[in-house]
């Protein structure tokens, strides 16, 4: 009796290496599939950025700047890749732009509360240049001034931002409908919706980072689960979790905030407010008074010139997402009128192109 006739075997012995990168029933062209690899890997090396050397940057105001312009490169890939797909919007499914739209829109939202509150910290430095400045003399008359700015700039930064709170609703629908869409019938359309959830997921990240950074509460961190089969996942994870567990530490300890520049300055505030509070008596104390007053000068111009880079990145993101809605849009535009008349849409000057 002849043996069974053994199955084919590939030629690779350990199978598909993509059906681990894909998920199953996807199947891209060697293009498509270094445009999506390229992508990621992008994403990859991006998201490895935010994950600082020392755990004392976490949250400064540089790594926020840095946080953003992340962001915005990473908006501008996106842009980059569907222009590589050469898949025109024309061409996307109704779901796709509904998606599109909806998360940008809710974006631009979170970003409108995210500047207002930069800007009312910002607004606090005037409470501190009207008191250093009325230290100058270092009269009893204007030490009074100056505890009544030092009293209102407490009270500005311990102030609530109602916008943040829908901040924190936006955040909570964004994540409850961060999942990768299953895509049938347009391969290009599978790598495009791919890349948005890349994005998607760092953008949610970082906002919620931000949320809790301006908030001073941890009630709303969220350890984003995210797909598994992404060549960025694992960075993702790594960064998510090194960050959460410190923001976690610093509010454990009991600081008013993690931002790092604003807690310098309260404990600047804190050990200046004691010494005009009691009066300058004798020459040590008065120079104790310059030392403070110095170092209170200079934290609170880092604060402010740190909120001042922020507020500028932020605004550069903002019109990005602003952009893309804008050409979104225009392109929808111009598709609905070539295919309602698309006579007069090849007609230039009154001559049909041919």
């Amino acid at each position: 009796m002849s043996r069974p006739q053994e199955p084919h075997r590939p030629f690779l012995p350990f199978g598909n290496p993509f059906k681990f990168i894909l998920p199953r029933g996807s199947y891209l062209s060697p293009k498509l599939l270094a445009l999506l690899n390229a992508f990621e890997e992008s994403i990859t090396e991006r998201v490895k950025s935010l994950k600082p050397v020392d755990k004392e940057d976490i949250l400064t105001l540089s790594w926020m700047t840095q946080a953003i312009s992340t962001l915005c490169a990473i908006h501008t890939d996106v842009k980059t890749l569907i222009t590589e797909l050469e898949l025109p919007v024309s061409d996307w499914d109704e779901k796709w732009i509904d998606v599109y739209l909806d998360n940008s829109v809710k974006l631009l939202g979170i970003c409108i509360a995210f500047s207002s509150d930069i800007s009312r910290l910002n607004q606090g430095h005037l409470y501190l240049q009207c008191g250093l400045h009325n230290l100058v003399d270092g009269t009893s008359n204007q030490f009074i001034k100056a505890r009544s700015s030092l009293d209102g700039w407490k009270q500005h930064i311990n102030s609530e931002n109602p916008r943040l709170e829908n901040c924190f609703a936006i955040l909570d629908s964004l994540t409850e409908s961060l999942t990768l869409p299953k895509i049938k019938n347009s391969a290009k359309g599978k790598v495009l919706m791919r890349a948005m959830y890349g994005v998607r997921v760092v953008t949610v990240f970082i906002f919620s980072m931000f949320g809790v950074t301006f908030s001073g509460s941890t009630k709303e961190l969220k350890d984003l689960q995210v797909n598994e089969t992404c060549l960025w996942t694992d960075a993702f994870v790594d960064v998510r979790d090194f960050i959460s567990e410190e923001i976690r530490s610093i509010y454990s300890s009991g600081r008013i905030t993690a931002l790092k520049e604003l807690e310098v300055v309260d404990t600047s505030v804190k050990k200046l407010y004691p010494l005009i509070q009691d009066g300058v008596d004798d020459p040590n104390e008065a120079e104790q008074l310059q030392l403070l007053t110095s170092d209170l000068t200079e934290k609170a111009e880092k604060l402010s010139g740190g909120l001042d880079l922020l507020a500028k990145e932020a605004d550069r993101f903002f019109h990005i997402l602003l952009n893309g809605r804008d050409s979104l849009l225009c392109n929808l535009r111009i598709g609905c009128s070539t295919d309602s008349n698309p006579a007069q849409a090849n007609n230039v000057e009154g001559k049909e192109v041919r």
